[in-house]
């Protein structure tokens, strides 16, 4: 390999890391056209500093909080994370609005052949309007679903995880 070809085979791997894979990224911009009532938008990733996401229940990795903005106007944000089904992970995503209330969740991406049903529209709408510092319980202000326990658990942990991360975050002045 000569050293035009070595440049160019790094530049094509350092395009290829960053954004989100093309398949999720196709589901959360349908996500934030219906959800915004936009069509076009910047969608830009946050990155929080590694000791403060030390130390936040939820992973706050790279590519994972986006805020997400139009003619110049904060709308909100977009949270993309994995939670544990009963032996696979599967994506979901949290959309917020400008005052970090949660506007929307959506099961992206679900591995499993059972508890699936934790992406219905029905389900997914008990997390609208949670804010920061607000508690979930399974059983209690969030419904169960027979056969999708252990995915009913893991999403309600992962809001909880979620929606504690975003209270410290905002008395930090971060977000």
């Amino acid at each position: 390999m000569n050293l035009k070809q070595v440049s160019l085979l790094i530049l094509a791997l350092i395009m290829m890391s960053f954004g989100l894979p093309k398949n999720i990224q196709k589901k959360v911009n349908k996500e934030i056209v219906k959800t915004y009532g936009v069509e076009t938008f910047d969608f830009t990733e946050v990155i929080i500093a590694s000791d403060v996401a030390k130390g936040l229940p939820s992973k706050f990795e790279t590519n994972n909080l986006f805020k997400i903005e139009a003619n110049g106007n904060l709308l909100g944000y977009a949270y993309l994370s994995k939670a544990p089904s009963k032996t696979a992970l599967f994506d979901y995503l949290v959309l917020l609005d400008k005052d970090l209330i949660v506007l929307k969740s959506k099961v992206l991406i679900y591995r499993e052949e059972y508890g699936g049903e934790i992406g219905s529209k029905r389900w997914l709408k008990q997390f609208i309007g949670k804010k920061g510092g607000d508690q979930l319980k399974h059983g209690d202000n969030i419904m169960a679903i027979s056969g999708a326990t252990i995915s009913v658990r893991s999403m309600t942990n992962a809001m909880n995880d979620f929606l504690e991360s975003l209270r410290i975050l905002q008395s930090k002045n971060i977000l």
